[in-house]
């Protein structure tokens, strides 16, 4: 890195001054990426006195003692948790499967609860929630111990017991997360199914998992509408034959059918069960839930994680990560149904003893600044959001947030997918008043915890880039005969060495997941086999990695592999811009053919000259060779309601119009068929 700058300001990563991003790069058999960000940021002096790790120098001190020894690294951390044995040995591989703390015993709900309400944490609030309606409700760690017992000993009562899978179908309250650590309490494998998936989606989940009983809520509140999950519920378990016993919770007091026999209240279970459960001693490999991912196309993947190594590094990330301390109010907006409400809601933060806040509706109801009203009047100080928000309140404007007092904020945070520079400098200047650094963290549902980040204290941060692996992380960007990129050469981004929140297969299906994340750099004389994360990356002079996004997002352009993403990032930084997608579609001379879909910020006309100057500021920005051959303008894009854009929907509008695969988890289906008009009009 460049020597030390003042705290707090921007700098050049190199003495001589160098363009904000270079126009074009060696050519090489992998992927081309030809962005360049030069911008650099730290942590103020006075963030650093209290971080929990404080200095570049010591991160890196940290990072090689680790990964020559990653496996007495993650040793060291699982200390912080409790055990009721301690393991025998730590680590175990046979590829490409993997064992941590082996003959190790403990609970994760003990780590969230129990070791907490024998300190003064007793009375802290563990949980703030609100509901999209206003109303408001506090948890502390005493009243969330004994509801989680209490819907522990409910479970029981039904039959459930070891090992037995349930699947938990709700919107954002705070009994989704007590129906999450009652199943870890009693040693049951939770499958927590997105509120927002269908009654088809939710039936494939729940027989592939093989789930026992369901639980839900008679609806959610999403944009001042009823979500109506109970009758999901019931149009799947249609054709459910292994589920013998629903519980639903009263959210919104709606009409629903009740099933005699099989449907049962849960206020009515929890008038007489026992506020006492002691929590089963589980082997550190125990199940504590799956995770089932949508996919692009066919069967979704039911990622299967297990206790001790899950535990460890979700409760090292968010301690480190997010520098979080005693006095912090953390938000993650992230929906329970997706691994990040799991690692970044539920089990990081209170292992840690942290308090969270939880919200169950949209970010634009009744107004587009209802997240900043909810950071102003509780006084959130750690916010973690997804690059996908950002840009949707970057199109909304910046008068929203300027509304409101967001002093309290200290920390900023993003997860789901690569954030463009431009985002990112939004996020960093309107939003944490250039005062709150940004942990851009990359992870996946299958790596179950943050793998590449920042450490706010001590990395120093440039816009758009995950920075470093963290200590323990054994990452690369490698060519596909699996050896190292050069600096700024795009590749495969691959971890090689197993780390404990991994998870250990696909449920009920072992070949699968040694097909789709083992195969492609299988082990050799010099190697031990790498897990490839499907992602494509570049590493840059300094070592920080870049994400280009998804490998099937990379495509052939007059024989250039161009990273798609880059062209979005280069889209998004033209001024008139608020989102962009990529794609591809068959061309005869070229091979293929961009489309960009472009969303324009409030207030921009859409013009045919506007049109050509997104082309040529693409050429600007990148070369030639990245200008898009269409530019589509839009009013939205397709997302997943987790805010992901589905540009596969995208390639299979510009390729054939018909939309083939799983729409299931798209938040707004009216979106594709607006888009087929308007294709349909311009042909």
């Amino acid at each position: 890195m460049a020597k030390k700058k003042a705290a707090g300001r921007s700098r050049k990563a190199s003495k001589k001054a160098a363009p904000k991003r270079a126009q074009q790069v060696t050519t090489t058999a992998e992927i081309e990426s030809v962005l360049r960000e030069q911008r650099v940021f730290e942590a103020s002096e006075e963030f650093k006195k209290r971080a929990h790790l404080s200095s570049f120098t010591k991160l890196k001190r940290l990072r090689r003692e680790a990964e020559k020894d990653p496996v007495a690294f993650w040793e060291r951390q699982a200390e912080a948790l409790d055990w009721f044995r301690k393991w025998d040995r730590a680590f175990e591989w046979k590829y490409p499967f993997v064992r941590w703390f082996i003959g190790g015993q403990l609970n994760a709900s003990y780590q969230c609860l129990d070791r907490h309400i024998t300190t003064w944490r007793r009375n802290k609030a563990a949980i703030v929630w609100e509901g999209e309606p206003g109303d408001q409700r506090i948890l502390t760690y005493d009243a969330l111990y004994n509801e989680v017992n209490k819907f522990a000993n409910v479970l029981k009562s039904l039959g459930i017991k070891r090992r037995d899978v349930v699947a938990i179908y709700m919107g954002m309250v705070p009994e989704a997360v007590i129906a999450m650590l009652a199943c870890a309490r009693i040693g049951a494998t939770h499958n927590v199914v997105f509120g927002g998936f269908s009654a088809e989606a939710l039936r494939e989940r729940i027989n592939d998992s093989k789930a026992k009983l369901v639980i839900t809520q008679d609806a959610a509140w999403r944009r001042g509408n009823e979500v109506r999950l109970k009758d999901a519920v019931d149009e799947a378990l249609k054709k459910a034959p292994t589920v013998k016993n629903v519980i639903v919770y009263r959210r919104t007091g709606t009409e629903i059918n009740m099933k005699m026999g099989r449907d049962h209240w849960w206020h009515e279970l929890m008038e007489g069960a026992s506020p006492v459960c002691k929590p089963e001693r589980l082997s550190s490999e125990h199940p504590l839930f799956i995770l089932y991912t949508s996919g692009s196309t066919g069967k979704p993947k039911g990622v299967l994680h297990t206790t001790g190594g899950y535990m460890t590094q979700v409760t090292y990330t968010t301690k480190m990560v997010f520098d979080l301390h005693d006095d912090d109010l953390y938000w993650c907006t992230a929906d329970i149904g997706w691994v990040t409400g799991h690692s970044y809601i539920v089990y990081g933060p209170l292992a840690n003893g942290a308090t969270v806040l939880m919200y169950e509706g949209a970010p634009n109801y009744p107004a587009p600044d209802r997240f900043w009203d909810i950071v102003e009047r509780h006084r959130v100080t750690i916010f973690y959001t997804a690059p996908t928000a950002i840009r949707a309140f970057m199109r909304w404007g910046e008068s929203y947030p300027r509304k409101h007092d967001l002093s309290s904020l200290r920390l900023l945070g993003t997860v789901g997918e690569p954030i463009n520079p431009e985002a990112w400098m939004w996020y960093y200047t309107v939003i944490g008043g250039k005062r709150c650094p940004i942990v851009d963290t990359w992870w996946q549902t299958e790596t179950g915890a943050i793998m590449i980040s920042p450490l706010p204290g001590a990395t120093p941060l440039k816009p758009g880039s995950a920075t470093l692996p963290l200590p323990g992380i054994l990452a690369d960007v490698v060519r596909s005969d699996g050896t190292s990129c050069k600096a700024n050469e795009g590749g495969y981004l691959v971890v090689k060495h197993p780390w404990p929140s991994m998870f250990r297969t696909l449920f009920g299906d072992p070949k699968r997941y040694k097909e789709v994340y083992w195969s492609k750099f299988p082990p050799t004389k010099d190697r031990n086999g790498y897990y490839f994360t499907g992602d494509g990356a570049r590493k840059d002079e300094d070592g920080y990695f870049w994400i280009m996004g998804r490998i099937d997002d990379v495509v052939n352009v007059s024989g250039h592999r161009l990273g798609t993403a880059e062209v979005e990032s280069a889209l998004v930084s033209h001024p008139s811009v608020a989102e962009a997608a990529v794609v591809a579609r068959p061309d005869e001379i070229k091979g293929n053919a961009l489309v960009a879909f472009v969303v324009l910020k409030a207030g921009v006309k859409e013009t045919e000259k506007l049109r050509q100057e997104l082309r040529e500021h693409v050429g600007k920005e990148i070369g030639p060779i990245a200008k898009p051959d269409e530019i589509r303008f839009t009013d939205a894009l397709p997302k997943t309601r987790s805010g992901k854009i589905m540009r596969r929907l995208l390639r299979e509008i510009v390729t054939s119009g018909v939309i083939r695969g799983d729409i299931t988890t798209l938040e707004d289906k009216a979106v594709i068929e607006r888009l087929r008009q308007q294709l349909g009009e311009e042909s």
